[in-house]
């Protein structure tokens, strides 16, 4: 790959990256940041109600859950930018084959070509 073209897909990981950083830093002010009582808005002296705390629970819950995948993205896009570095971006990781642009355009961060990801995915199920 030229160096033209890795600039390209390097300037698309970094707004990934930081799109992504971003939403995490959201996704922490709003939900993770805060007690039970100031997520639900709930400031008064009155103990929850058990149907109230299970529904915090389960949102504080999923919360975790989508900063845990954006850290797992964020770990993915570094990958991909050291990759860039090392010159080694755009060959899928499995049989050494370049990844197509169309495949780099839609998911820049991926590691392995359209075939081995589908294979992947069969051994999974």
């Amino acid at each position: 790959m030229n160096k033209k073209t890795l600039e390209k897909y390097k300037k698309l990981l970094l707004k990934m990256r930081e799109d992504v950083v971003s939403e995490m830093d959201n996704i922490t002010k709003e939900s993770l940041n805060k007690s039970q009582r100031e997520a639900s808005g709930d400031l008064s002296g009155y103990a929850f109600h058990m149907a109230d705390a299970a529904t915090d629970n389960y949102d504080r819950e999923f919360s975790l859950n989508l900063a845990s995948d954006s850290q797992k993205l964020i770990y993915a896009i570094d990958e991909a930018l050291n990759r860039i570095k090392d010159k080694s971006y755009g060959r899928c990781v499995s049989c050494g084959k370049e990844i197509s642009r169309k495949r780099l355009q839609a998911v820049p961060h991926t590691t392995l070509c359209i075939k081995c990801q589908r294979e992947e995915e069969k051994k999974k199920t």
